[in-house]
C-alpha cells in the first residue's frame, strides 16, 4: 500500500454546489478513489472505508469511532479516523485533541492545505491520526468529488479510514457512506433509535457507490448496540438483542453495556476502550477482534448477580436515613410535613420492595417523625 498521501484538492471543486442524492452517480464522474474490487481481495491495494452511523442523534456514534479506531490502530493498523460532522465537530474532544486543531477537512477540501497538514496524530497511539471538521463552515462545502479525492488519499496511505458521520440522511451523512466499503449502524435499545437505522440501512443499500457499481459486493452492514442495559431488556423495558437483530436484520458486531465512565472519558479527552478493567471498554475491545474476523462470544449481556448478596449475609445491617439531610437537598412549594411524607413514603417503598425490612416507628419530640429513621435489614 502506498504511503504517499494526497497533498492538494482542486480549489474548483468549492464552487459547487451540493450535490443531490441523484447526483452520487458513478457516471458523473471519473472516479479517482480506485474500484472497491481492489479492497474486498486478499490483497488489497487500498485501506478499508467504514462510516459509523445511524439514523439517530445522541446514540453514541463519535464515542464508538473514536474507540473502534483505537482499537484498530492499537492492533497495529494504520488508521485514520475522520469527523464529517461539518459545523458541530465533537470527535477532537473525545480523543483530547480540541487545543491541536489548525486546519480540518474543508481546509483540505478547499485547498488551504494539504492533507499532510490537516492531519492530527495522536500522543498515545502512533498508529492513528485524526482529521477534523469544521466548526465554521457549512455543509455546502462538501462534494462528492471532493471527497473523493480526499479518501483517495487516506486509503493510499492507511490500512483503515473510520468515518464519523453525523446523524440522519443530510448531507454529511451521505457524502461519509456513499464511498463506504463497510458501515457500522449504530443504535439504542429503543424503537425510534431502530426505526430510524432501518432508514440509514436503506438509503446505504440503495445509494451508496457500491450500490451503483456491477458486479461488485455491496456494503457490509453490522449492528452495534449501545448504551445497553441487560436487567431492563429482561424486564421488557427496552428491547432486547434479539429485538433488534430481527428489526434490522444485521448481525450484531457488538454490544456495548450502559456505564457512566462514557461521560467521565469523553470530558477527559480519551477513548474509553483504554480503560483497564470496565465494562464497556471490554466490549468496545471485542467489537474491534469481530469486526477483524475473529470470534468473540457476546459480553455483559445478561443480568449481573445481585449486588445485594452481601448484604443478607450480615446478620442485621443498620441504615440511618437522616430525612431532613435529604430534604435539604430539594425545593418544593409543599409544607416541610408534607415533605417529610412524601420522602417517608418513597424511601419506605424503595426499601421494602429491595430489602425484607423493619422500620422504627417512633416520632421525635418535636413531633415532626422521620428526622432520625432506623432501617433493619434483616437477613
Amino acid at each position: 500500500m502506498s504511503s504517499a498521501i494526497y497533498s492538494s484538492v482542486n480549489n474548483d471543486n468549492a464552487k459547487n454546489a451540493i450535490i443531490t442524492m441523484r447526483g452520487f452517480s458513478s457516471s458523473s464522474h471519473d472516479f479517482v478513489l480506485s474500484h472497491p474490487s481492489n479492497v474486498d481481495g486478499p490483497n488489497p491495494t487500498r485501506g478499508r472505508v467504514i462510516c459509523i452511523t445511524s439514523g439517530k442523534g445522541g446514540v453514541g456514534k463519535t464515542t464508538s469511532a473514536a474507540s473502534f479506531a483505537y482499537g484498530l490502530a492499537s492492533k497495529g493498523h494504520k488508521t485514520c479516523v475522520v469527523d464529517f460532522d461539518i459545523g458541530l465537530r465533537n470527535l477532537d474532544i473525545h480523543l483530547g485533541m480540541e487545543r491541536r486543531v489548525i486546519f480540518d477537512l474543508v481546509n483540505v477540501l478547499l485547498g488551504e492545505c494539504t492533507l499532510t497538514q490537516a492531519l492530527i496524530k495522536d500522543k498515545r497511539e502512533s498508529n492513528l491520526v485524526m482529521l477534523a471538521a469544521s466548526q465554521t463552515r457549512d455543509k455546502e462545502s462538501l462534494t462528492v468529488e471532493g471527497v473523493e479525492k480526499v479518501l483517495a488519499g487516506l486509503t493510499d496511505a492507511f490500512d483503515y479510514v473510520v468515518l464519523d458521520s453525523p446523524a440522519g440522511i443530510e448531507s454529511g451523512a451521505r457524502h461519509a457512506m456513499y464511498f463506504a466499503d463497510d458501515a457500522i449502524i449504530v443504535t439504542n435499545p429503543e424503537l425510534s433509535s431502530c426505526r430510524d437505522a432501518d432508514k440509514m440501512v436503506g438509503f446505504i443499500s440503495s445509494c451508496s457507490r457500491r450500490a451503483e457499481l456491477e458486479d461488485v459486493a455491496p456494503v457490509s452492514q453490522t449492528l452495534l448496540i449501545t448504551r445497553y442495559d441487560p436487567v431492563r431488556a429482561e424486564a421488557e423495558e427496552s428491547l432486547s438483542i434479539t429485538d433488534m437483530n430481527e428489526l434490522l436484520g444485521l448481525d450484531v458486531v457488538g454490544v456495548i453495556p450502559e456505564s457512566k465512565d462514557v461521560l467521565t472519558c469523553t470530558n477527559v479527552g480519551t477513548p474509553i476502550i483504554t480503560l483497564k478493567g470496565n465494562n464497556a471498554a471490554g466490549a468496545y475491545n471485542d467489537m474491534v477482534d469481530r469486526f477483524m474476523g475473529e470470534e468473540r462470544e457476546l459480553r455483559f449481556v445478561t443480568p449481573e448477580p445481585s449486588t445485594h448478596e452481601h448484604i443478607s449475609e450480615q446478620p442485621i445491617a443498620n441504615i440511618y436515613c437522616s430525612y431532613n439531610y435529604i430534604l435539604a437537598l430539594f425545593s418544593s412549594p409543599f409544607s416541610q410535613m408534607n415533605q417529610m411524607d412524601g420522602l417517608h413514603y418513597a424511601i419506605d417503598g424503595w426499601v421494602k420492595k429491595s430489602f425484607d425490612v423493619k422500620f422504627d416507628r417512633s416520632t421525635d419530640v418535636d413531633g415532626v417523625h422521620g428526622e432520625t429513621k432506623m432501617i433493619e435489614l434483616v437477613p
